[in-house]
């Protein structure tokens, strides 16, 4: 019917490769990490591609199904998921995106990761879960050296087998973290689960575990109470013998988002751990893990922030509107370049991040000093820009942003859920107080490092000038926490732009974030700006 002739609507995005991003190449560049480029770019097709678009959209639309017993009751305390699931993991593993970088021998590893995981993280956001924890698990299990030689190597392979078995009879296994409970959140100190001591070594854990995603992962680092005090204890899903560990799922999450990976209740009873670290040393023991999968949600919500970019400046290219292409209206580019300057910021300072622990993993305690104060520092102000971010991309595809078709609304549900992960915008901010209060060099380290771009622009040198000023007052920090802690990012953001991004976005940046043009929305960014430069930036190349 003539009604129905299709016009002035965007093609799909699609058959592109999702590694040509100038903020990520040019982060390998400097960080010596040419080698990595080859496969960068194969993980960029294959995440622009129709085949893992639908690979995110089946596993999005066929959520876990929680199955406890078998047909004749027995538990079995299983979730099944959709093979499209199990598909993306296989992806994920290959590309060495778990464990793998713990046993890399080539340069800079995690900062190799790291790319690589923003890229093909934008394909779907549930299965880097059980990623993320399994690449954050081996600092801590190291705490128990036995452990640690006998599943490490397992952590590290870039095999995917998904059937729950004996660990030693695995080509691979995934790690999982099984921390919170219903009383205390983040507040892990007040968890009550208790691990009793056996003669022959082990312990017997007994609790209710409130948050624990990706459960049919091979094991888990669990806290619970020791005779020693809150302990970390290592705990399989199937025993060495074979048999079943007690691990009773009791319900899974009906969650805002992050449909595609499984977050359940668990209940322990009389499961059999083995301890990692010291008894009463649990929080020191899991606070590495903890440290790298804040890093995992800072470039998550990067990646979240660039692919609602690249979408955004994907329709405007192709739609018209008054008269002309939507990429052309002025008060479009604004918010288009807007929003394109956010997300370069975030993707700078994440892969700076982990470029970071490739120094600090290698001994070096002033790069260690930097990233503690760092991560805390980012991942608070980061996760907080996400869902902001992602209404107003949304908002550029107008109506049609809004349809499920379009992926806007799925990209909307999972921004909220960085900062929510690992300590929500309150505990990061007060991570940051404490870090300064315990290690007074924190802040010494990250003042040099801002200042290392001093007299390159006025408005960075101001701002950091503003900053320092901030800690004249001691006794109203905690109040004044989340203000603060922005500032840093901002000012980390800005400095790391100035010396390493694009002249036309560090520009952008300084003027709108740390200038006197500062705005409240996206869209409103001072005149003047080269917004073309900063748009291309993100312009997928299709075709």
């Amino acid at each position: 019917m003539p009604t129905h002739t299709v016009t002035n609507q965007v093609p799909p995005l699609v058959d592109y490769d999702a590694a040509e991003v100038p903020a990520i190449l040019e982060a390998l560049e400097r960080g010596g990490a040419g080698h990595a480029l080859d496969e960068l770019h194969e993980i960029g097709r294959l995440a622009g591609s129709a085949h893992a678009q639908e690979l995110g959209d089946l596993a999005e639309e066929h959520q876990p199904v929680l199955q406890t017993h078998d047909r004749y009751g027995h538990r079995v305390d299983e979730v099944r998921y959709d093979p499209s699931y199990h598909e993306l993991m296989r992806h994920a593993v290959r590309f060495g995106l778990h464990g793998a970088p713990w046993a890399d021998t080539r340069p800079v590893p995690h900062l190799v990761r790291a790319a690589k995981t923003s890229v093909w993280s934008q394909v779907d956001a549930g299965h880097g879960c059980p990623i993320s924890m399994t690449y954050a698990v081996v600092p801590a299990l190291r705490a128990n050296a036995d452990l640690a030689a006998r599943y490490e190597p397992l952590l590290s392979s870039r095999e995917y087998d998904p059937v729950l078995r004996p660990l030693a009879d695995k080509p691979g296994l995934i790690a999982g973290m099984s921390m919170t409970e219903k009383q205390g959140g983040s507040d892990v100190r007040a968890n009550t689960t208790t691990a009793a001591p056996q003669p022959d070594g082990t312990y017997r854990i007994t609790g209710h575990k409130w948050f624990t995603s990706a459960p049919m992962s091979d094991f888990f680092l669990t806290l619970a109470q020791a005779p020693g005090g809150l302990s970390c204890f290592f705990v399989p899903r199937v025993l060495p013998d074979g048999t079943r560990n007690p691990f009773h799922l009791q319900r899974l999450k009906d969650k805002l988002g992050n449909h595609s990976n499984a977050s359940s209740e668990v209940e322990y009873d009389g499961t059999v751990g083995w301890l990692v670290g010291d008894e009463g040393r649990g929080v020191p023991t899991i606070i590495e893990m903890v440290n790298l999968t804040r890093l995992d949600c800072t470039l998550a919500s990067a990646t979240g922030m660039r692919t609602g970019t690249i979408m955004a400046i994907h329709h405007a290219r192709h739609r018209r509107a008054f008269g002309a292409d939507l990429v052309d209206q002025p008060l479009m580019r604004n918010v288009l370049a807007d929003l394109a300057i956010e997300a370069e910021g975030a993707t700078t300072a994440g892969l700076w991040l982990a470029e970071l622990t490739d120094r600090a993993t290698t001994g070096d305690e002033a790069a260690d000093l930097l990233r503690r104060i760092s991560l805390a520092v980012s991942k608070y102000y980061v996760c907080k820009r996400g869902p902001i971010h992602a209404a107003e991309a949304l908002e550029c595809l107008g109506g049609n942003g809004y349809v499920e078709d379009s992926r806007m609304p799925r990209l909307y549900r999972e921004a909220p859920l960085m900062s929510v992960w690992e300590g929500s915008g309150n505990v990061a901010a007060l991570d940051v107080l404490r870090a300064l209060a315990k290690q007074p060099a924190t802040l010494t380290a990250f003042l040099d490092e801002v200042k290392s771009a001093a007299g390159a622009d006025s408005a960075l040198d101001t701002a950091i000038g503003r900053l320092e000023a901030e800690f004249t007052d001691f006794e109203t920090l905690p109040h004044r926490a989340r203000r603060i802690v922005g500032d840093m990012a901002l000012v980390l953001q800005g400095s790391l732009l100035v010396r390493y991004g694009h002249p036309a976005v560090a520009e952008g940046f300084t003027r709108s974030r740390l200038g006197r043009d500062r705005g409240d929305v996206f869209g409103t960014l001072p005149a003047g700006l080269d917004t073309g430069a900063i748009i291309e930036r993100l312009t997928p190349k299709v075709g």
